[in-house]
C-alpha cells in the first residue's frame, strides 16, 4: 500500500481499533505493509453496546486500499478473548510481531461522586485490557524464543497527560492510564530477553473520548494543519512497532500535532540523611528544606 512499507512482513493487532487512535493506527500500519488484526469491541464510549460493527469497517477501508486485514470482536479484558486475540494472528497470519494496546473508554465523575462500579469498568477496560493482552503476546514471543526463533516484537501501550500528571474529574483514568506506564517499565525490563520491545505513548487528540476536550479544530498558523487529528500520533506508534525502533524501550513519549517528547519520569530529587530516625517536627522542618530546593511538580489537568 505505502512506499517506504516500514512494516513490510509484519503482522500487527491494534486494540480498540474501531474509531479514533486505534483506527487512525490500523490504517497507517497497514499503509506501511502490515498486516493487521483490528480488534474492537463495537460498545460506546460508556462500554455499552454499540449497532455498529466499527473493526469490520476499518477491515474494509484496509483491503479496498490493498492491503490485508481481519476484524477480531472479543472482549480483550478477559483471558478469553485476549488468548483468541493472539490466536487469530497466528491463524490468519502465522505470526504476530507488534501489540499496540489502545482500546478504552471514559465514565469521568469527580472522586466523591465516583461509583465503585465506574472505578471498576475504567480500570478493567484500561489497565485490565492493556495486561491480559501484553501477557498472551508474551508468552506466544517467549515460546519463540525458547525455540530458537527470537522475535523482533514490540508493544505500544496507551498511556496519557492524566496518569502522568492527573486529571481532575478523572480519578479512574488517571490512575489507570499511571498504571498503563508502571506496566510498561516492568514489562520492557522482564521480556527484553526474549525479543521484545515495550514502550507507551501519552498522546493527545481529537476522538470521541476527548472530544469536548478539543471540540474546535486546532491549526497550526497559515499551514492548515490540524494539530488535534488522530492521524498526528499514528507515525510514532508506527515506528515504534517496527523494526526500525531497535533499542527504544521502557520509553514514555507524549505525542500531540507535530510534537514528540520524551516524558521523564520519577526519580530521585533533593534528599536529606539524618543517620538517625527523625522527630516528627524534624522531619517536617527538613521536609519543607527539601521542597524548597525540589522542582515544582506540573499542574493537574483542570486544576
Amino acid at each position: 500500500m505505502g512506499t517506504s512499507a516500514l512494516c513490510d512482513g509484519r503482522v500487527v493487532v491494534v486494540t480498540g481499533a474501531g474509531r479514533g487512535l486505534g483506527r487512525a493506527h490500523a490504517l497507517a500500519f497497514a499503509a506501511e505493509g502490515a498486516r493487521v488484526v483490528v480488534n474492537d469491541l463495537g460498545v460506546g464510549l460508556d462500554g455499552t453496546p454499540d449497532p455498529d460493527s466499527p473493526a469490520a469497517q476499518v477491515v474494509a477501508e484496509i483491503r479496498a486500499a490493498g492491503g490485508e486485514a481481519v476484524a477480531h470482536g472479543g472482549d480483550i479484558a478477559t483471558g478469553a478473548g485476549a488468548a483468541s486475540l493472539v490466536t487469530t494472528a497466528l491463524e490468519a497470519y502465522g505470526r504476530l510481531d507488534t501489540l499496540v494496546n489502545n482500546a478504552g473508554y471514559l465514565r469521568d465523575r469527580m472522586l466523591v461522586n465516583l461509583d465503585e462500579d465506574d472505578w471498576d469498568a475504567v480500570l478493567r477496560v484500561h489497565l485490565k485490557g492493556h495486561f491480559l493482552p501484553l501477557k498472551h503476546a508474551a508468552a506466544h514471543w517467549r515460546a519463540e524464543s525458547k525455540a530458537g526463533r527470537t522475535p523482533t516484537a514490540r508493544i505500544i501501550n496507551t498511556s496519557s497527560g492524566a496518569g502522568l500528571l492527573g486529571s481532575v474529574g478523572q480519578g479512574n483514568y488517571s490512575a489507570a492510564k499511571a498504571g498503563i506506564v508502571g506496566l510498561t517499565l516492568v514489562a520492557a525490563a522482564e521480556l527484553s530477553r526474549y525479543g521484545v520491545q515495550v514502550n507507551a505513548i501519552a498522546p493527545a487528540a481529537r476522538t470521541r473520548m476527548t472530544e469536548h476536550t478539543f471540540a474546535e479544530t486546532m491549526t497550526a498558523p497559515d499551514s492548515g494543519f490540524d494539530t488535534m487529528a488522530p492521524e498526528n500520533v499514528s507515525p510514532l506508534v508506527v515506528w515504534l512497532g517496527s523494526a526500525a525502533s531497535a533499542g527504544v524501550t521502557g520509553r514514555v513519549f507524549e505525542t500531540e500535532g507535530g510534537r514528540i517528547t520524551v516524558m521523564e519520569g520519577w526519580r530521585a530529587g533533593p534528599s536529606a540523611d539524618k543517620g538517625a530516625r527523625w522527630g516528627a517536627g524534624e522531619a517536617g522542618e527538613a521536609v519543607l528544606k527539601l521542597l524548597a530546593e525540589a522542582e515544582v511538580p506540573g499542574a493537574v489537568y483542570g486544576s
